[in-house]
């Protein structure tokens, strides 16, 4: 991933140029199989590959689904759902609730490259996955998507609205809760705003932090919904998310929203995904 990210740095830089004249190891699974130098899942999605429509983010020129979070809710809710539900139990106010979801992944998952887990560039894990290695082992180790898909599903199931959101070299969690004042700034998603900034990767992080470099920019971004349940969405059925007509404005404390091309985003994704394909068909 990282080769990945490096290429749509430069990317972006040269879209950046032209205006003024949008991955990381994981356990194994019994479910997984080699496919043409990758590897998938009993779904059919690539766990070494985020772009694509069989990517684990399914990103395409005109999106992205994080369809792996989809392997954690709904007809295949499990553990990770069900730590949600607890944490729920326990804290019946959505305040301590939202900050107790949040600490639970951040103090519980080790931040690690995938490159140091398995010797992969790259490997996904599903929100169940690291939920296995959390409660059998007090820890999981992971990198910025692995934390993100299990911190969406955990929210999702203590009661909260979660999108999945993705910037160039990283990905996070908005978490939808208006009344938190804690928060260094509010995102609007299609016109709604009250969406908080969850950044688990750092251990002293706080929920509703947002790095700078986030401000005052148009993100793509995901709502996540526990109503898709996984077996409706077979891999050969799958198609690229058409990104809102309002993404993600990150609202300054003025409560004035910040112009932005958003069309360059995805122009960087769709380039990303072409020179990739194009790399791997000339390795062939």
């Amino acid at each position: 991933m990282k080769r990945a990210w490096v290429l749509l740095g430069l990317i972006v830089v040269l879209l950046a140029a032209v205006a003024t004249a949008g991955y990381a190891s994981a356990f194994s699974s019994a479910g997984f199989y080699p496919r043409g130098g990758d590897s998938y899942d009993d779904w059919e999605i690539c766990r070494t590959r985020a772009f694509g429509e069989d990517g684990f983010y399914q990103i395409t020129e005109i999106g992205f689904r994080p369809v792996i979070a989809f392997q954690s809710l709904g007809e295949e809710a499990d553990l990770a759902y069900s730590l949600g539900e607890q944490i729920a139990a326990k804290y019946p106010d959505p305040v301590q609730r939202a900050e107790a979801v949040f600490h639970f992944v951040r103090d519980r998952v080790e931040y690690t490259p995938d490159i140091d887990l398995n010797e992969s560039e790259e490997f996904a894990q599903n929100a169940d996955e690291l939920a296995i290695a959390i409660v059998e082992d007090g820890i999981g180790y992971g990198d910025c998507e692995d934390m993100v898909v299990l911190l969406a599903v955990v929210y999702k199931a203590a009661g909260f609205r979660s999108a999945i959101v993705l910037v160039p070299e990283h990905t996070a969690v908005l978490v939808y809760l208006p009344d938190y004042n804690k928060a260094t700034a509010f995102f609007e998603l299609e016109g709604e705003s009250g969406w908080v900034w969850a950044e688990a990767t750092g251990r002293n992080n706080p929920l509703g932090w947002v790095p700078e470099r986030y401000l005052g920019t148009e993100i793509a971004a995901y709502e996540i919904s526990a109503e898709i349940p996984a077996y409706e969405i077979p891999a050969e059925a799958v198609a690229p998310l058409i990104p809102p007509p309002a993404p993600a404005i990150a609202v300054t404390g003025t409560g004035e929203g910040v112009t932005y091309r958003p069309y360059l985003f995805f122009i960087v994704i769709g380039l990303l995904w072409g020179t990739s394909l194009f790399r791997r068909r000339r390795r062939r």
